[in-house]
């Protein structure tokens, strides 16, 4: 028996339901960033969908007691959270290494491990849709995403973890190839030197933020909390992070006000250290942002996971420590007016994954391969050997035995969940933009 789909109307209700829910406080502090951030949402039905996170938990919360694939140990594996085909690209890793993997861990939590490729899946479709695919072009891209995740989980289950790490390299400068390869490749022709260009300034011999370009010079009390905050962040730092003894003294700190698409409302700053050398190209940037709920923690009622984070700077940390093998060494966590901050560089090697000249088929193919197999590696390296008790078991292997279960069905269920869910996502987004051009957003 079919489930009867709501209406235009009583669907826009439902999305201004779980907007309340999800930005109202935020929204109401800060109304000038969410006009921002909805009108980059408005711009595409993928744009939404990225903004939307909240939607899409609350539309699979019926999934939160079980479903294909789930059981104890699937059910609550580290996810990535908002693991869409845009939230892959480039990374320096602690040893010095260019690596192409997920990125932007700021939904991380424990839950079901389907949740993570039903949001990929969805996002390929929507990505295959705006470049004119038909449908059963997309069907195959989503198999080859299962295929290349179920292969990847299968041998990293079935070998020795050192086996598994030599075997089964990450994407790197050395390894990968196609858009992945050329990722790295920018990001390898940029510098530490060009991104202090982009934002600092020489006064008086030493390095300062420039004005302007969406820096917000502090008064004198905001700018104790901050670096009583930063205070407290440094002892969340492993002790290699602190090579030099004053690699951590702070030059200048300026206030930045988060309008991207996943950071509206949010306050956050950025503060300029002391490299490891006297040379002022050497300066490091790094900035301190109000970690946020994470959607799908609204969905998942385990009191262990809930238990177990102190607050949502702290979830995020060590959800990244967690996911991402040898993470950025300035990485940590503090608090601020009683909310948890995430803290970390802002990268000059930081290369997204560009969709945009990916038209060719068969690079479509292979690019959709790779973020399947990379979403694998993640899945598999938080677990019981990632130094975390919140899950205390092989990931990979639990993840294997539940597929090989029902190897057939499992592509076919992300299959029909990306056509659903991407149709609904394209019909989600005129919804949307029609209640927010006619101020139908309360706030706004």
């Amino acid at each position: 028996m079919s489930v009867p789909q709501p209406t235009a109307e009583e669907r826009g209700e439902q999305i201004l339901s779980v907007f309340g829910t999800a930005f109202g406080e935020l929204l109401a502090a800060d109304p000038a960033a969410f006009r921002v951030k909805f009108r980059k949402m408005a711009g595409s039905a993928f744009a939404f969908y990225r903004g939307t996170a909240c939607l899409f938990y609350a539309d699979l919360d019926e999934e939160r007691h079980g479903g294909p694939y789930l059981d104890e140990r699937t059910g609550r594996v580290w996810i990535h959270g908002d693991l869409h085909a845009e939230n892959f690209g480039t990374y320096m890793d602690a040893n010095g290494r260019l690596i192409f993997n997920v990125n932007d861990f700021d939904e991380a939590y424990v839950g079901p491990f389907t949740w993570d490729l039903k949001r990929l899946s969805a996002s390929l479709a929507l990505i295959g849709y705006s470049k004119a695919l038909g449908d059963e072009q997309i069907t195959e891209l989503v198999r080859i995403c299962a295929a290349a995740y179920r292969e990847r989980i299968h041998a990293l289950a079935t070998g020795s973890r050192n086996a598994g790490e030599s075997d089964l390299p990450p994407f790197t400068l050395d390894t990968a190839d196609g858009p992945l390869l050329d990722a790295l490749r920018v990001a390898r022709s940029l510098t530490r030197f060009g991104l202090l260009d982009s934002m600092t300034e020489i006064r008086d011999f030493e390095r300062r933020f420039a004005p302007g370009g969406g820096a917000i010079e502090l008064d004198a009390a905001t700018r104790y909390k901050v670096l009583a905050a930063f205070d407290g962040y440094l002892e969340t730092l492993p002790e290699s992070s602190l090579a030099r003894p004053d690699s951590y003294r702070v030059k200048d700190v300026v206030g930045r006000r988060g309008i991207g698409i996943g950071s509206a409302g949010l306050p956050s700053y950025n503060i300029l250290l002391e490299g490891n050398s006297d040379a002022l190209e050497n300066d490091v940037v790094i900035y301190m942002k109000q970690a946020q709920t994470p959607a799908v923690s609204r969905h998942v009622t385990d009191p262990a996971v809930r238990g177990y984070f102190r607050h949502e700077g702290h979830r995020t940390v060590i959800s990244q420590r967690a996911l991402q093998a040898h993470a950025d060494p300035w990485l940590g966590w503090t608090e601020l007016d009683g909310a948890g901050q995430l803290v970390a560089e802002v990268s000059p090697y930081a290369v997204d994954l560009d969709w945009s000249d990916i038209d060719d088929l068969e690079e479509i193919a292979a690019t959709v391969a790779d973020l399947g197999r990379a979403t694998a590696t993640m899945h598999a390296a938080a677990d019981d050997e990632s130094g975390h008790s919140l899950v205390p078991f092989s990931t990979e292997r639990a993840i294997d035995a539940a597929i090989a279960a029902d190897e057939e069905g499992f592509g076919e269920l992300l299959v029909d969940f990306a056509h659903a869910y991407g149709a609904r996502a394209r019909a989600d987004h005129q919804i949307f933009v029609d209640l927010f051009r006619n101020g139908r957003i309360p706030g706004l």
